[in-house]
């Protein structure tokens, strides 16, 4: 509600500290978003009943609300997920090892089925990362700031709301250049993205 959102996949690089300093605004009403892109759909956006996401509660969302969607739309598909902590629970990845066998890119054990382990430290390959979010945000922080947390969500569901297909075929696009160019620079940093 104050207009200051979670950095957590933001990365500052530099060959100096350049001394950046992150500001906390403690107890302002929030809320947590889970939304999935496809090249053809916004899967969303959910919203976590929750204060805190947990592998519990993501794992219900997963199994109730994403995956039926997922299955009934496309046929064969790649789930992605970030190494975010409720992404790796052992109940999250149980199931997607079960369900998704070979056919899930996340952070993983050894005794994991993923199609691919996911790189730590990694936003610039993950859509809603290098896309999603920001553009929400653009659209949900302008003045006048939301009052309360049913006009944020108002906001954030019109804000999905206005994402196209030309808009999700950009992306699309753009994720397949951003791994190309991964390839070829061997998984080195890309700061030019």
């Amino acid at each position: 509600m104050c207009g200051k959102v979670n950095h957590h996949n933001v990365r500052i690089w530099g060959t100096e500290n350049p001394h950046a300093t992150i500001e906390y605004v403690r107890n302002s009403p929030k809320m947590n978003v889970f939304c999935a892109l496809s090249s053809c759909k916004v899967y969303g956006p959910f919203f976590f009943v929750e204060p805190t996401v947990t592998g519990t509660n993501h794992l219900d969302m997963l199994q109730l609300w994403l995956m039926p969607q997922l299955q009934e739309d496309i046929v064969d598909f790649i789930f992605q997920q970030d190494g975010a902590l409720p992404h790796y629970h052992l109940d999250v990845r149980a199931h997607l090892n079960a369900n998704l066998p070979g056919r899930w890119i996340g952070r993983a054990s050894h005794n994991d089925s993923p199609l691919l382990p996911w790189p730590p430290r990694s936003p610039d390959l993950t859509p809603c990362d290098f896309f999603l979010w920001g553009y929400i945000k653009d659209c949900v922080y302008v003045p006048p700031m939301p009052r309360d947390l049913p006009q944020l969500q108002q906001r954030i569901v019109e804000a999905v709301a206005a994402i196209d297909h030309q808009m999700l075929q950009r992306v699309s696009q753009e994720l397949d250049y951003r791994i190309d160019i991964c390839r070829i620079t061997k998984g080195a940093y890309i700061e030019h993205l």
